[in-house]
């Protein structure tokens, strides 16, 4: 896995670097052995990049990009992201090089500036930071941009907003690759959420409660402790004591998703741990999550997920326990 530093520029965000180096620079190779290989590269290897008050000496030059797996952007300088500045030629074809060798290509917050004057995004979706979409769409009318969302993962494409959500994008990554176990694991010693899906809003209100009476806590563990029962908006709310349409404000509030696509989540993430840690068989997978048959269930998990639920089990099952 190789990642662009401020390629020879004055200034960029160490925090989605930060964020980078966290989750696939430090080895967990108790949660998954080999973990990944983190090489931070530069357009001027050995020499000092300053940024952000920070002084980085790269190792690795952009040749490094072509034979890497993954490559991931992490930001580029804002002089850069509003054209008042070339992004470096050479930077810029390391990054179409490493695609056409089959990387795979991930930009966390303005880093999409990058890939999209690449040409790699031309046709396809992508987000940004709320604040950066504007300037992307204007800059770049070829991408299609969805500027609510959390990320896109385009298979070999894949960009976030910013801040958090370059977290979020991360520890997705690290789900598609090492399965929802090593990802839930990680984000527990990161202490973070465990899973933001990409489609969730970038605009979420974080309203405090105002005792713990008005939380949403105890419906939302209730639904994941029923999750085998088929649950609807007028369930969830009843067991809150709110009105159905109450409910779904509050909930969509409190996560930027609908009940109903909330409760989908779970339910994905429920066949995904049990595909992972049990020898149960699809349909009873269906059965425990919640997605009903064996038809239901593998619809819903290729289109979220990507896989079928038994080259899932293949890919990532941990153990044949009973």
């Amino acid at each position: 896995m190789a990642v662009i530093d401020d390629a020879g520029l004055p200034m960029w965000d160490m925090y989605e670097l930060g964020v980078v180096c966290t989750v696939f620079g430090i080895e967990h190779t108790d949660l998954a052995d080999p973990w990944y290989r983190l090489r931070l590269c530069g357009t001027r290897p050995g020499g000092a990049h300053s940024g952000s008050g920070f002084v980085l000496n790269t190792s690795h030059g952009l040749s490094e990009l072509v034979g890497a797996d993954t490559v991931i952007v992490p930001s580029v300088p804002e002089a850069c992201m509003h054209g008042e500045r070339e992004l470096p030629p050479e930077l810029i074809e390391a990054l179409r090089a490493a695609h056409a060798g089959g990387a795979r290509l991930v930009s966390l917050c303005n880093g999409v500036f990058a890939l999209a004057e690449a040409g790699l995004l031309d046709g396809r979706r992508a987000t940004a930071h709320w604040e950066h979409t504007e300037i992307l769409a204007r800059r770049f009318p070829d991408v299609v941009i969805d500027g609510s969302v959390l990320y896109v993962d385009e298979g070999r494409v894949l960009t976030s907003a910013g801040l958090s959500a370059g977290l979020d994008l991360c520890l997705h990554v690290v789900r598609r690759d090492l399965g929802a176990r090593v990802a839930n694991q990680l984000a527990r010693r990161m202490v973070v959420p465990a899973h933001r899906p990409g489609g969730q809003a970038q605009f979420v209100e974080m309203s405090v409660p105002v005792s713990d009476d008005d939380s949403l806590a105890p419906v939302m563990e209730w639904t994941l402790a029923n999750l085998d029962r088929p649950l609807t908006v007028e369930d969830m709310a009843e067991h809150a004591n709110m009105s159905p349409r109450t409910f779904h404000r509050r909930l969509l509030a409190a996560t930027g998703t609908t009940p109903m696509r909330w409760l989908l989540s779970q339910r994905i993430a429920r066949a995904q741990a049990l595909l992972e840690s049990t020898d149960l068989p699809i349909p009873r997978i269906g059965e425990h999550s919640g997605l009903g048959s064996a038809n239901n269930l593998r619809r819903h998990f290729s289109l979220h997920v990507g896989l079928s639920p038994s080259d899932y089990r293949r890919g990532f099952q941990v153990s044949s326990a009973s």
